[in-house]
This record gives structure tokens, sequence and C-alpha cells, in this order.
């Protein structure tokens, strides 16, 4: 079998037949890949949907579990699957009709460990229409061909902006497995860590110039609600990701390993802590959380912000944010400013 698609499944009624529907429009025959759903303990009809489509198509399986988290589904997803290559998606976005035959013959073609694509982000208007989003389409760049250079992980990271999901890249099953990394199974930083972990121990990875993904992007999803547990979560959760980059980065300097994969590693690392300045101010943290977790990020150099602008991020608002942000004096300031409005907000009115 040619390919093993593992879509994890929680809650997604509204959207999982799309992303079905769009992974059997495809042109691999049914014995050439299987799907795997991992319903993850949903409450709404996402698992009677998926047990739909799953009795009338032969490659869709369905693997019922209690809730873990997305980290944990992928894991079991993982351990089922036995094509000769993996892919990822969430069950809310979808891929385009025909994409997937380009997509493993090249990695075949090529003895690929990691096949990069291209992604585009969209929002759904009131009327169903599909809306695409300024500044989302995600096309990595090197070099104007359709298929990039082969080069290791190392060499991808120092001449490519990367991102962290797992949606715009197709891997090889066998180099995953003697990889063995897997997903964390908390917090919702997981992909992100996964992916740097894996591009880094390709030794053949390229970029394919196809536009094949679809990544939805709704208000209130995991990463953009502002419910105040929620968003205190996602500030620890990217605190923890920013932790999670030092051994990564230690062993990439002791190494002598490429400057400009370092460089963007590090950029990376501390977006993880801007971000998470930026939320806390509209948070309900308290005022010692903040300054034990900035005096965390000081610890482990991830602040101040000192590898952040560069390449990556360079806009005119990422600078001026930066300067504002990269003094704790500043920010500190600017949080006990701000931050009794925002709590204002979350005591009397309902948050966005």
């Amino acid at each position: 079998m040619k390919l093993s698609i593992i879509i994890p499944v929680y809650n997604v009624e509204k959207y999982i037949a799309q992303c079905l529907d769009s992974m059997l429009d495809q042109d691999l025959g049914p014995d050439e890949y299987e799907i795997i759903l991992v319903n993850d303990g949903s409450t709404d009809s996402s698992s009677a949907i998926a047990h739909s489509y799953a009795g009338k198509h032969s490659n869709i399986i369905v693997i019922d579990k209690e809730n873990g988290g997305v980290g944990s589904a992928r894991n079991c997803g993982m351990g089922q699957a036995v094509g000769k290559y993996i892919y990822f998606i969430d069950s809310d976005d979808y891929l385009i009709s025909k994409c997937l035959k380009t997509i493993v013959s090249t990695c075949e073609q090529h003895d690929l460990d990691i096949l990069t694509f291209v992604s585009t982000a969209f929002t759904t208007s009131d009327s169903n229409k599909e809306i695409v989003l300024k500044n989302k389409p995600f096309k990595p760049s090197f070099g104007p061909d359709k298929l990039s250079p082969i080069v290791n992980g190392e060499e991808y990271l120092a001449n490519v902006k990367y991102r962290g999901e797992i949606w715009w890249f197709i891997i090889n099953r066998e180099f995953l497995v003697n990889s063995k990394i897997r997903f964390i199974e908390t917090g919702w930083m997981e992909d992100a860590i996964f992916t740097l972990q894996l591009m880094l121990e390709a030794k053949k990875m390229a970029h394919l110039k196809l536009n094949a993904h679809r990544h939805r992007y709704a208000p209130g999803t995991a990463m953009s609600s502002r419910e105040p547990k929620h968003f205190l979560k996602v500030i620890r959760d990217l605190h923890n990701a920013a932790v999670v980059h030092v051994p990564i980065i230690e062993k990439l300097e002791n190494t002598n390993a490429h400057p400009e994969a370092i460089t963007r590693i590090k950029a990376r690392q501390q977006s993880f802590v801007f971000f998470s300045m930026l939320r806390m101010i509209e948070s309900t943290m308290s005022f010692d959380e903040v300054k034990q977790r900035m005096n965390d990020m000081v610890q482990i150099k991830a602040y101040p912000l000192t590898s952040f602008l560069g390449k990556d991020y360079n806009g005119v608002p990422y600078q001026m944010l930066s300067i504002l942000l990269n003094s704790k004096g500043r920010f500190y300031f600017i949080f006990k400013l701000l931050n009794p409005i925002f709590k204002l907000r979350y005591k009397f009115l309902k948050p966005v």
C-alpha cells in the first residue's frame, strides 16, 4: 500500500464530510491508500459520520478511543498505518482534487524522507462561501523549479521558512518509524515539536510547488479561542514549546550545524515567547505568574528576543512590538496598564 492518511476526529460534524470527500476524490485506487479515522471520544455526530463512510468505502478505517487529545490520536493512527508513506490532515481541512498521485509518485521517484507542498488558509462566510485569507497562503521559497533541490533537513530549514503544522508535508513511514519520533500527547504545540524534530532527522527532503492543501481558519478553534481558561492553557503551551526547543538548539550548536538553520530555529523558539507575551496582556493570568514565566524564559535564553527579527519575522508590526516587548520593565508596565481592562471584559462581558 502506498499511503496511509491519518485523521484525528473530535467534534467536527460540520466539516468531516468535506474532508473525507476530498480524500476520496483522488487519483489513487482504493487498494493504494488507506484513510485512518481516529475518533478521539467525539460527543457529537462525528463518530456516526465516520462509521457511515467506513461502511461504504473499504479503504476507510475507524478507530474509536477515549479522548486523549490530538497528539494521542495521531500516535494511535501511526501505530495502525501500513502505507509506504504517511500523511496527517486535520478533519476540518481538505485536499484539492486528484493531487495525491503526484505527491506520492514524487516521493517514490526521488526516495524522499519528507516532501512538503503548498497550503492555503481560508475561512467561511455567513453564506458558506469560502474566502481565502489575505497573507495566509503558505508557499515555502526554495528556488524557481516546481521541485526544489533535494537536501537534508538542516539545509532545508536554513533556506525555507517553515511551519510547525503537520498537514503541509508527507513522510516516508519507514523513516518515521526508525526516527522513533512521536507526538507529545499534552497541549496544542505537539505538531510544532514533531515537525522540527522530524525535519532535522531527514536526509532527503524537498518542496513541491503544488497548492494541494486547504486549511480552515475558524474563530473559536484551539489557538484562536479567547475563553479565559483555554487562553491560559495556550500561553503555558507556548512557553512549554519554547522550553522543548532548548535541547534541540543546544545539540545543533554543539555539532556545528548549519548556522542559518540554528538562527531560524531560534527565531521560531522566540516567536513562541513573543506571541505568549501578547496573549498574557489579554489574559486573566496573575502578575506574579507573568513575572515567573518571563524569568523562566530568561533562564532558557529565549528572552530577550535577540533572534526573533529576521527572515521570517520582519514586518513593521513585528519590529515595533519587539521594541515595546523587549524589555521586561516596559512589558510589565504595559501589562499593568492594559491587563485590568481585559480582566474587566472577562468579568462583565462574554469573551469573544
